[in-house]
């Protein structure tokens, strides 16, 4: 039965034909309707008729559920059935359907289309489309209208100064976000289509003046060489257009905030939004923004930049604890402290594993359990989390399966991890390749680990910028956005090779506080 369902689908399809010109009879375009959405139950069509001619018939289709109701039936429906129409305009299809266009419905956003093609893309997408019998082509209607969540602040980057805002699963209401903030005509929004089903629209979001056209031409060309049948957030983007995609670390940003957008596309960089994902794109991206916060330029620029070089530190330690520790402690005792060797040897005296099995065991169970956090309701989240944490560990100190000293290690580690929650997935595999060199190679495997780290970060480009713009540069003002926040009458230029098309933020002699 299955199988003679799909031979009829199949050629059902082959029938359906969007390609031909419309046809006059507004019969057989219904009928075309019915077929192309055939077994679909929220297609609508509602054939109107006017009141003072019954020679015009006219009929509106769309999908229900994607339209506001009201406003079709006060802006289209209701001035149609009313208008009284003159002989002469009855006789001349055309002219009655740009009357009907010009004086009659209300609703300002009305194109014409004379495809059938076109017809279809009109209906999913959530507009609706008005038919006139004797006149081969349509008027596409934009009432679109449905259930968003409401505009609440992101709950993975929440801020205790700033704007409460965040986006929502409504592409037009995220661009409004953005435009509220920029009321320039420089700020453009380039709309295209990505998915072969799903037809997701996406918008290309920057500054004319500030942002690279080189850029903007190689991101609108990888986008263009998208393939995929379906496109549900931005993170499938995110992974089919970015530079090194064998690198754990993330060639493109990602964030909530229309505020942190704003900042970027005024650096000249680009935001890139699709219909129904509340995260925005941001590229180029480089390696010291995942050190920073969009509060930090809400607060004093000492407090921010002293926060700043915590994430640093945490990231820092994070991948060297765990190695740092086994290097130590199986190859190069003799630099440990005495009293502090011989306290770390008599809590492993009774452990049955070597300190690399300890270290791994301790290190994996940590990543479930905040895996498991993250998973379960918020209600009991944080509460397994933490009692998970501290029964396993005491548990198995006591078990003598782990030393106490593992545990103070692998809790240092995971505290210092969440201070950079960016860059979670990168620090987890930095950790486990410096953990394996210091097994094979002690203190030296730990080091030669770290200078393969820093080789490979540098060899890293995110749509033709360095990765790593701004990390040991000699121009003082490459590094004042950077590891620190420099105040902002000092901040005069905008970030090299990003913003070379427009470098400066105020002009010099403006510059300096006031």
């Amino acid at each position: 039965m299955n199988a003679g369902i799909t031979a009829n689908s199949e050629h059902s399809a082959q029938k359906i034909d969007s390609s031909r010109p419309m046809s006059c009879s507004m019969d057989d375009t219904l009928a075309w309707f019915r077929q192309v959405f055939c077994n679909d139950g929220t297609l609508r069509i509602r054939v109107i008729e006017n009141d003072h001619g019954e020679r015009i018939r006219c009929a509106v289709v769309y999908v229900d559920g994607m339209i506001d109701r009201e406003l079709i039936q006060s802006g289209v429906m209701r001035p149609v059935m009313a208008y009284e129409f003159t002989d002469g305009d009855m006789g001349n299809p055309a002219r009655l359907m740009e009357l009907v266009r010009t004086r009659v419905i209300t609703i300002s956003d009305v194109t014409v289309s004379e495809q059938l093609d076109e017809l279809i893309g009109a209906v999913v997408s959530g507009k609706t489309v008005f038919l006139l019998d004797g006149y081969a082509g349509s008027l596409t209607i934009n009432a679109q209208s449905w259930e968003t969540r409401s505009i609440e602040e992101p709950m993975t980057e929440k801020a205790v100064r700033g704007p409460r805002d965040g986006f929502n699963e409504s592409l037009l209401t995220n661009l409004t976000l953005i435009r509220r903030r920029v009321q320039n005509s420089d700020l453009k929004f380039v709309f295209t289509d990505i998915g072969t089903r799903t037809k997701t629209q996406t918008c290309i979001c920057y500054m004319e003046s500030l942002a690279s056209p080189d850029i903007l031409k190689e991101l609108q060309g990888r986008l263009a060489r998208v393939e995929i049948d379906h496109l549900l957030d931005t993170g499938y983007l995110a992974e089919l257009i970015r530079d090194e995609p064998y690198s754990p670390f993330e060639m493109i940003g990602s964030t909530e905030r229309p505020d942190s957008v704003v900042g970027k596309i005024m650096e000249g960089r680009f935001a890139v939004l699709i219909e129904g994902s509340p995260f925005a794109l941001t590229l180029p991206y480089v390696f010291v923004e995942n050190f920073q916060a969009s509060e930090d330029y809400y607060i004093s620029y000492f407090f921010a930049s002293f926060n700043r070089l915590l994430r640093v530190l945490g990231a820092f330690l994070s991948i060297s604890i765990p190695a740092g520790y086994l290097a130590l402690v199986t190859y190069s005792q003799e630099m440990v402290p005495t009293l502090l060797l011989l306290s770390i040897a008599s809590a492993r005296m009774s452990v049955p594993f070597p300190t690399v099995v300890e270290a791994v065991l301790m290190l994996t169970i940590f990543e479930i359990l905040r895996e498991a956090g993250a998973r379960i309701p918020n209600s009991i989240g944080q509460a397994v989390s933490i009692v998970g944490a501290l029964v396993l560990g005491q548990a198995a100190v006591d078990a003598r399966i782990v030393s106490a000293p593992m545990v103070i290690v692998v809790g240092l580690t995971g505290i210092t991890t969440l201070l950079n929650p960016r860059l979670t997935g990168p620090l987890i595999i930095v950790r486990m390749i410096l953990l394996l060199s210091a097994f094979l190679f002690g203190i030296f495997g730990y080091f030669f680990g770290l200078l393969g780290l820093v080789i490979h970060l540098m060899s890293l480009r995110s749509f033709g910028v360095p990765y790593m713009l701004g990390v040991g540069s000699i121009r003082p003002q490459d590094i004042k956005d950077t590891a620190i926040r420099a105040p902002w009458w000092d901040m005069y230029l905008r970030p090299a090779v990003i913003g070379a098309r427009n470098m400066k933020r105020k002009d010099s002699a403006k510059r300096g506080r006031r």
